[in-house]
C-alpha cells in the first residue's frame, strides 16, 4: 500500500506541474499580446487527466486484550532509617616532643648567720647555807641532850633530813638514820627545829626559795 500512495503522489504532482506550465504559458501569452484563438487552441489540445485515488482498503482494528484482574500491589514496608554515624574525627599523631630540659637550679646564698644571743645572766642560784653552824651545833648536842638519855646515860648517833623556808628556818625534820633510841631520834629533830639557823636557798633569779639539809647529830656523855 506505500507503494500505491507513493505512485498516485507522484502523478499528481505531475498534473500540478503541468497545470501550472499551463497557466503560466497562458498568462504570457496574454501578456505579449496572442490572440485569444490561439490560446483557446492551446488549451483545448491539453488533455485534463483525472486520476482517482483509490480508496483505501478498511483495515480490522484488533479486538482489544481482555481486562486482565490486577492484583493490588503488595504494602511495601518503608525502607528502615539508616543511621549514617558521623565520621570520626581525625585523629592527629604529634610527633615525639622531647621533654623541656629541667630549669637551673639556683641556690640561693646561704642567710647571713644570726647574730649570737646574749648571755644569760649569771645565775644567782645556790642551796642552802648553814648561819653559824659551830654556835647551833653545840647547842643541840649540850642544850638539846635530851635530860631522859642523860639519867640513863644513852649515847648515840642520829642522821636527819630536814626541809628549810625561805626564813632560814626548819620547817620539818626527819630521821634518815636511827640511833636505836627513841628518846635521841625525837630529841635530835626537836632541836633542829628550835636552834638550827639556815639561810634559804635562793633560785636563778636570786629569789628565796624552799630547801633542804642533812646532817648528823652525835650525843656523847663527858
Amino acid at each position: 500500500m506505500a507503494y500505491a500512495d507513493q505512485e498516485m503522489n507522484g502523478s499528481r504532482i505531475v498534473s500540478l506541474v503541468i497545470v501550472a506550465l499551463i497557466h503560466v504559458a497562458v498568462g504570457y501569452a496574454l501578456i505579449s499580446g496572442l490572440a485569444i484563438s490561439a490560446a483557446k487552441e492551446v488549451i483545448q489540445r491539453v488533455t485534463t487527466v483525472d486520476i482517482e485515488e483509490p480508496e483505501p482498503e478498511p483495515t480490522e482494528e484488533p479486538p482489544p486484550p481482555p481486562e486482565q484482574e490486577v492484583a493490588p500491589p503488595p504494602p511495601v514496608a518503608p525502607p528502615p532509617p539508616i543511621n549514617i554515624a558521623p565520621a570520626p574525627p581525625p585523629i592527629r599523631v604529634q610527633p615525639n616532643i622531647p621533654p623541656p630540659a629541667p630549669p637551673a637550679l639556683i641556690v640561693p646564698p646561704p642567710a647571713p648567720p644570726a647574730p649570737p644571743a646574749p648571755p644569760p645572766p649569771p645565775s644567782l642560784a645556790r642551796p642552802v647555807q648553814r648561819d653559824n653552824y659551830n654556835r647551833w651545833a653545840s647547842r643541840i648536842v649540850n642544850e638539846g641532850y635530851p635530860q631522859r638519855a642523860i639519867r640513863r646515860e644513852i649515847q648515840g648517833s642520829v642522821g636527819v633530813s630536814v626541809v628549810v623556808d625561805t626564813n632560814g628556818r626548819v620547817s620539818s625534820c626527819t630521821v634518815t638514820s636511827s640511833s636505836g633510841e627513841d628518846v635521841l631520834d625525837d630529841g635530835a629533830c626537836r632541836a633542829m627545829e628550835r636552834y638550827a639557823r639556815y639561810e634559804p636557798a635562793l633560785n636563778d633569779a636570786g629569789n628565796p626559795i624552799a630547801g633542804r639539809d642533812s646532817l648528823t647529830i652525835v650525843y656523847r656523855l663527858n
